[in-house]
């Protein structure tokens, strides 16, 4: 369990409270606006003005503030300065993530553009269920099987030596199996996690 400030309480970051409670983290919720704290206020352990708090006590600051980039970017600097030890602050476009590392900020995230990637992703190939961002090249995709892939084993297909590609684990009836072996035999109905880079994704799923 961690301790987490979370400032700004727009939809992200009402999310992220909400989600964080669920984890079984401490979450504290500061927002400029007195009706959305008390909205999420059954999900935090307390809200209270930023100088009020000790800084240097929490594992992670979360900076969501969203439509106010002046008052993010000041939030970070200031947080850092109070001796933070982990920032991570919210960016909506891809100049803002430059100042906000440079003033403070451990990490940034993208919430708008993170969903945008996924949601083309998945919903301009019927075979994609889900995909992760691993980084600039790779992800984890999970796909269904190709067809011509069923009853045969990965040792025969071969599939790291052509393609760069790992099968991490095979998903049937919600069930993961992570123990894969050359001898490992495709099943119809089953779909895949597989990690790779984006291209070679690409090329051997016809993305």
């Amino acid at each position: 369990m961690k301790n987490i400030l979370l400032i700004g309480l727009g939809r992200f970051g009402r999310h992220v409270a909400i989600q964080l409670n669920n984890l079984g983290h401490e979450v504290m919720a500061v927002d400029n606006n007195e009706e959305r704290v008390n909205e999420v206020l059954p999900f935090v352990t307390n809200a209270d003005f930023l100088k009020s708090l000790g800084i240097g006590n929490f594992d992670v600051c979360m900076v969501t503030i969203g439509g106010n980039f002046q008052n993010s970017l000041e939030t970070t600097s200031l947080l850092k300065e109070l001796g933070a030890k982990t920032v991570v602050s919210r960016a909506e476009r891809d100049v803002q993530k430059k100042f906000l590392l440079r003033n403070g900020a451990d990490e940034v995230v993208y919430p708008e553009k993170q969903i945008a990637e996924w949601a083309a992703i998945r919903y301009t190939a019927d075979h994609i269920r889900d995909y992760i961002q691993v980084d600039e090249a790779h992800a984890i995709f999970e796909v269904e099987v190709p067809e011509n892939w069923i009853s045969k084993t990965i040792g025969q297909l071969d599939i790291r030596k052509k393609f760069g590609i790992n099968i991490v684990a095979i998903r049937e009836d919600d069930k993961i199996n992570m123990a894969i072996s050359p001898n490992t035999v495709f099943q119809s109905g089953t779909t895949l996690l597989v990690l790779g880079e984006y291209k070679e994704l690409q090329k051997c799923f016809r993305m």
